[in-house]
């Protein structure tokens, strides 16, 4: 059935494994999660949020019941997709964390943080739109994402390749606007990246390359 959202809604229930000899069972699922959430996140980047979760059980190569068995709605599937990228984020900024360039490695995640933000947008979006607190679906990993930015930050400063005065909550604020403005259309070639070279600009000391 469908709620007033629009969402499919699945009436099957999750079944809980009850001894030792279903543990492989639930390495199985563990998999098959998985593999639906990186299969999601590929359906939600190519044809948006509006993609049906028959889509992604098909190119998943399994039946729908197995999608709902994970995830019994599809802002469920939203959330867990979400989630995980956020998730992703937080690791690939704890990865860069001993790069050997730490201004470099710096700048990278924040591009890439910019780059994602059309899609991160449209998850929030369809996320509000259903009801469910985007505060929420990231609260678990919310604290380790701060810690790994603010490593990548305070290892760029000791570098010289970061302003002294430049702490997470800025980092932070200067992500989200430029995120923001990455999303806004333009017609002249070139406008966005140009204009996030300015933000990365102000972020580097005075008289810095």
């Amino acid at each position: 059935m469908r709620d007033p959202q629009g969402w499919t809604v699945a009436t099957i229930g999750v079944v809980t494994p009850q001894n030792d000899t279903d543990r492989p069972l639930r390495s199985d699922a563990r998999r098959n999660r998985a593999k639906l959430l990186d299969v999601a996140e590929e359906v939600f980047a190519e044809k948006g949020t509006s993609a049906s979760t028959e889509e992604v059980a098909r190119r998943a190569g399994v039946g729908i019941g197995t999608v709902f068995r994970h995830f019994p709605t599809k802002h469920d599937l939203l959330e867990a997709v979400f989630a995980a990228r956020l998730r992703r984020l937080a690791d690939d900024a704890a990865a860069l964390g001993t790069a050997a360039d730490p201004g470099g490695a710096f700048f990278a995640f924040f591009t890439q943080m910019v780059a994602l933000a059309r899609e991160k947008s449209a998850f929030s979006d369809a996320l509000s739109a259903a009801g469910v607190d985007v505060r929420d679906v990231t609260s678990p990993v919310k604290d380790d994402f701060r810690r790994a930015v603010t490593a990548l930050l305070t290892r760029a400063q000791e570098a010289g390749a970061v302003r002294a005065d430049i702490g997470y909550p800025e980092v932070i604020t200067l992500m989200v606007g430029a995120s923001h403005a990455a999303e806004h259309p333009v017609t002249a070639p070139g406008v966005r990246h140009r204009a996030l070279l300015v933000v990365l600009d102000g972020l580097r000391p005075h008289g810095a390359d």
